[in-house]
């Protein structure tokens, strides 16, 4: 039923941009929580074919309800688009979008700017309300209605209030959150950390590496926020140590199985060729130690991640790199 809009309109009609396995997890959540759904595919053939079939093979067993709309024309309107794209599509994704609020569900930096998700946005349209969702997701698991919680982070306390009423579930509890900057680098930052995570397991360097690694990468993380202007506190929550917990833990993580395969002696060309979706740390790990350089901080696992993957340093090198920096106190 329509109602009233952010300035008093009550939002049920959703265009979720992007149909990979997140966005249709994504749209499946909004027709769940009650919203009417468009969900938008850039290819004709590939709209035409999940229309059809009702079931994006990306994310396979998970059958699409007739009132999700597919399409592969842009929504002339809606009462919010939510972009789930990947970051370095976003800014061609976004100049296309008509006016309206926005959810920017992307993470990661933009890989010739070292720009943010709502950075990108505010860029495009500085007056179009923003707010970013981030925080401990798998697409297959909010597509099956499992229990699960994330963060609605912006600036605008009325529209986070309202997208955490409107796409929030008893089984997806959303908590709003005022610092987008700390929001959007927690989800950003834990994707370059799960790579070096996978990395040790996959060259048998064992837990305590690993513990040690996601520990140490979460202070760089809280250090790049402070400097950014967000808060360290941030970092500790769902967007900062929840979603790294999940990406650095298992082999169902894109970036760890990445890592995980680079420790085992892959290559990176042949990882990413055999893969039909995006691992975002690959390219924001330089983007993320350039941005840091810029606000006069060194990221010393993000940049061993970096140099990992430009094929600068071999793991060894890597770690031996960490492992021989001066002590300091924690």
């Amino acid at each position: 039923m329509r109602g009233r809009g952010w300035c008093g309109w009550l939002m049920s009609d959703i265009a979720v941009i992007g149909a990979g396995a997140w966005g249709t997890a994504l749209a499946l959540q909004c027709a769940r929580a009650g919203n009417r759904v468009r969900l938008w595919a850039r290819d004709p053939e590939r709209a035409a074919a999940i229309a059809r079939t009702r079931e994006n093979p990306r994310l396979p067993g998970f059958p699409l309800p007739e009132d999700i709309i597919v399409t592969a024309r842009m929504p002339a309107q809606a009462e919010l688009f939510v972009l789930a794209v990947p970051m370095q599509y976003l800014r061609a994704v976004a100049a296309m979008l008509p006016p309206g609020a926005a959810l920017v569900c992307a993470k990661g930096l933009e890989a010739d700017t070292f720009a943010l998700p709502l950075e990108v946005m505010a860029a495009l349209e500085p007056r179009r309300p923003l707010a970013v969702l981030t925080g401990p997701n798998f697409a297959h698991e909010i597509a099956a209605g499992l229990p699960a919680a994330s963060v609605v982070a912006g600036f605008d306390r009325a529209l986070r209030t309202e997208i955490a009423a409107r796409l929030g579930t008893a089984r997806f509890r959303l908590y709003g959150n005022d610092d987008p900057v700390g929001a959007q680098l927690g989800g950003a930052a834990k994707n370059v950390i799960a790579i070096a995570a996978g990395a040790v397991i996959g060259a048998g360097l064992g837990e305590n590496a690993r513990a040690a690694l996601m520990t140490r990468g979460l202070a760089e993380i809280a250090r790049l926020t402070v400097a950014l202007g967000g808060r360290a506190e941030t970092v500790a929550g769902l967007s900062g140590l929840g979603d790294l917990l999940l990406t650095s833990t298992g082999l169902a993580s894109r970036n760890y199985s990445l890592g995980y395969a680079l420790g085992r002696g892959e290559r990176l060309d042949a990882i990413l060729a055999a893969r039909t979706t995006v691992t975002e740390g690959v390219t924001t790990a330089p983007a993320l130690v350039a941005r840091a350089a810029k606000a006069g901080l060194e990221l010393p696992i993000a940049a061993a991640v970096a140099d990992l993957l430009a094929g600068r340093m071999t793991l060894q090198q890597a770690m031996a790199s960490l492992l021989s920096r001066p002590r300091r106190e924690e």
